[in-house]
Order: structure tokens, then C-alpha cells, then sequence
């Protein structure tokens, strides 16, 4: 389990403004991952984003992509998505609801699919 600062340990006043930190974007990919098998949320210009979802048009596999700016816009919203899920970098990648990771897990993922 990853570590977290306790509630506990949090002002009223900051626990509100975290609740409300682009809480729009953080709904919308909420809405997605429970709506939708796979679900990758990137940023323009990163290739790694980039072969993500090339994996995924490979294997002839739908998934809903959505897209926060690029390296110069959009980070606080970026920032968002990362807080919310705990995931550290673009892509993230979740299937059947699930976190799986970013382009590494889900060639991973696709590897084992396939030998199974």
C-alpha cells in the first residue's frame, strides 16, 4: 500500500481545496474508466503515450483516449489525474476499471494475454 498523508493530518481549509483541485477532470476520468474496458489518459507529444496506444489499435482493441495538454499546458490538470490516482507519469492505462500502469505494464499485460 502506498503511503499517504492521513486525513487526520490535514486542515479543513486544505482537505477542500484538494477535494476541489480539478475535480471536473478527476470526474471525467472517474466516468471513463467505469464506462469503458480500456482507457488511456496521456498528454500530446510524449511517444510513450504514443506506443500505448499503438498497442492497443494493434491488437484491434477499442479503448477511450483522453488527453490533457501537451508538455507546456494543461499540468495542473495533469497534476490532478496523478494525485487522484497514484500513478506517477503519462500514460496511464486502466482496464476493466483497474490501474494497470503505463505503456511497460500494458505490453506486459498484452504479452500475457496472449500466451494465455
Amino acid at each position: 500500500m502506498r503511503t499517504v498523508l492521513e486525513n487526520s493530518k490535514i486542515s479543513g481549509t486544505a482537505l477542500k481545496s484538494m477535494e476541489t483541485f480539478h475535480s471536473e477532470n478527476v470526474k471525467e476520468v472517474s466516468q471513463a474508466v467505469e464506462s469503458n474496458q480500456y482507457v488511456i489518459v496521456g498528454m500530446k507529444q510524449n511517444p510513450v503515450v504514443k506506443s500505448a496506444q499503438k498497442i492497443l489499435i494493434e491488437n484491434n482493441i477499442p479503448f477511450k483516449y483522453i488527453e490533457y495538454g501537451s508538455y507546456f499546458s494543461k499540468w495542473r490538470e495533469r497534476l490532478a489525474i496523478k494525485l487522484w490516482s497514484g500513478w506517477p507519469t503519462f500514460p496511464m492505462v486502466f482496464i476493466d476499471g483497474k490501474l494497470i500502469g503505463g505503456c511497460a505494464e500494458l505490453r506486459t499485460y498484452m504479452s500475457n494475454k496472449k500466451t494465455n
